[in-house]
């Protein structure tokens, strides 16, 4: 509802500009916004309503979508507690974070030995877990691009993949 809200306003007040740049093509925020009503427009006529999700494409099954949903919360978990980890064992050993020139993150934990040592084992394992996980997410889009053909890609993609 925010991005459309948004896009709404930029329509009213910059129609001309350009929203989108994709391979040297501006397109406005008037031809955008026409694009996201359309869109809108069939999905309303096919029966979806706000706050409705998409189905997954009809080629994976009950089981992979189960597993595709876990595996997106792991990641995204992932994605928030690595830094979060990471901020909290440079606190425990009194490591400055310098985020730009004067700017520094304020120590999140207590100085202690013991504490750093525990933190930067579940750095490290969490560092892997979100790497294996990023590596089953590009191995499954890998799989449904070149091997079942699905297009699952271009359901992912932010920009308009040629059809073939």
């Amino acid at each position: 509802m925010i991005y459309i809200h948004s896009l709404g306003r930029a329509f009213r007040y910059y129609p001309q500009r350009a929203a989108l740049v994709v391979g040297g093509a501006a397109i406005s925020f008037k031809a955008l916004h026409s694009r996201v009503r359309n869109v809108a427009a069939a999905l309303v006529s096919h029966g979806f309503a706000a706050g409705d999700r998409l189905a997954f494409p009809p080629t994976i099954s009950p089981r992979e979508r189960v597993v595709a949903t876990a595996s997106e919360i792991l990641l995204y978990s992932l994605l928030l507690l690595q830094p979060l980890v990471g901020w909290g064992m440079l606190s425990a050993a009194r490591y400055p974070i310098v985020m730009y020139g004067p700017v520094h993150l304020f120590p999140i934990l207590p100085h202690s030995a013991i504490l750093y040592a525990a933190l930067r084992k579940v750095h490290t394992l969490l560092a892997y877990l979100l790497f294996l996980a990023f590596l089953a997410h590009f191995g499954a889009v890998l799989f449904h691009t070149l091997v079942v053909r699905d297009r699952l890609f271009n359901r992912m993609a932010p920009w308009r993949a040629r059809g073939r």
